[in-house]
């Protein structure tokens, strides 16, 4: 009974989404504690700031502050001249423009500001350029827990500029709002350079290294993704194929069918990749699902080609790029003793 229900479909989406709101809860217990602290620096930012003090009382003036409130509370940590310093520069750099002043008469957007932890703002206001990237990321934040580092990951990986980039034909295809919702979820393009590949690799060992860093691959995806397998073979007449890999989106309640390709995408993968979404449509699709969506990523495209590709067919599909930066020698892998051959020379010995 428990091998079966690890291997149905519904159940591990369920899991998935149970996974998403303890996440979510832990987050929450967290934010309450952290929000009156970032009021607190908030205000302090504000005042240094508004009141010039620099200019006011001279070089020495964060120096003497820091002091003076580490003598007034000495079990309170978070006064150093550089953390004072952060915070008169979160409030100029959240109210450098009438965004934020506006964003923040809203109850939604100021709870927003003051639930992102502190070394979060940190890494936000030093590494985003403007107001809006930065409110992207707390969005992201507080929807999905991102620890500090899984924030940096996606602040270089440019996930501002690539999220809802990948085309689609999603707006001709799939009913609102799952159109608009779907348009978001996909990327363009993915960062896969979590993964160790060597020179001229294929498709299927590009497929067995994102399975073998499922958790990062997920990441990579963004919120919502549950694998469900990978090689996943369907019965279409008489014959028999494989999907790449399948997914399931909790958030757009669909099926994802993504096919890989090494290379520059071409416009007869489409026709496979939505004869693969049809089928899942007929044969694993619930009746509660929303319609399937196809994922085609590839190395590299010609966006013309594959807009014009896109608007000949009628099942919803998305085509996006990866990017790979560091690729091992071709005879790397050759140049490493198999264990049969540790195994041998440690009978030697």
């Amino acid at each position: 009974m428990s091998k079966l229900i690890k291997t149905n479909n519904d159940y591990k989406a369920w899991v998935t989404e149970i996974k998403q709101h303890i996440r979510q809860s832990q987050f929450k217990a967290a934010v309450k504690v952290n929000t009156e602290l970032i009021r607190l620096y908030w205000t302090l930012g504000k005042d240094i700031a508004e009141r010039q003090s620099e200019s006011a009382w001279g070089k020495g003036f964060f120096n003497e502050l820091s002091q003076d409130l580490k003598d007034a509370f000495p079990d309170m940590e978070g006064f150093s001249v550089t953390n004072l310093k952060y915070m008169k520069r979160m409030y100029l750099f959240y109210s450098q423009s009438d965004i934020i002043r506006q964003q923040l008469a809203d109850e939604l957007q100021e709870h927003l500001l003051f639930s992102i932890p502190w070394w979060h703002h940190i890494v936000l206001m030093t590494k985003c350029n403007t107001i809006e990237e930065a409110l992207f990321y707390m969005k992201k934040i507080v929807e999905n827990g991102w620890s500090r580092n899984v924030l940096m990951n996606f602040i270089e990986a440019d996930l501002y500029k690539a999220e809802g980039k990948a085309i689609t034909n999603f707006a001709s295809c799939l009913p609102n709002p799952q159109s608009d919702l779907a348009q978001q979820t996909l990327k363009d393009s993915y960062n896969f350079d979590f993964l160790s590949m060597r020179s001229g690799y294929r498709e299927r060992e590009l497929e067995d290294a994102l399975t073998e860093n499922i958790t990062k691959f997920l990441l990579e995806l963004g919120n919502g993704f549950a694998y469900i397998g990978r090689q996943v073979r369907l019965e279409i007449g008489a014959e028999e194929y494989f999907i790449d890999l399948l997914f399931y989106n909790y958030k757009l309640r669909c099926f994802i069918v993504t096919e890989l390709k090494t290379g520059k995408f071409k416009a007869e993968y489409v026709s496979k990749l939505g004869l693969y979404v049809s089928a899942v449509n007929h044969q694993m699709r619930h009746k509660d699902d929303n319609p399937t969506i196809g994922l085609l990523i590839c190395k590299t495209k010609d966006e013309v080609v594959a807009k014009y590709t896109l608007e000949s067919i009628n099942q919803p599909i998305g085509i996006s790029e990866y990017q790979l930066a560091e690729l091992l020698p071709k005879d790397f892998r050759s140049s490493l003793p198999s264990i049969e051959e540790i195994e041998n020379e440690l009978k030697d010995e």
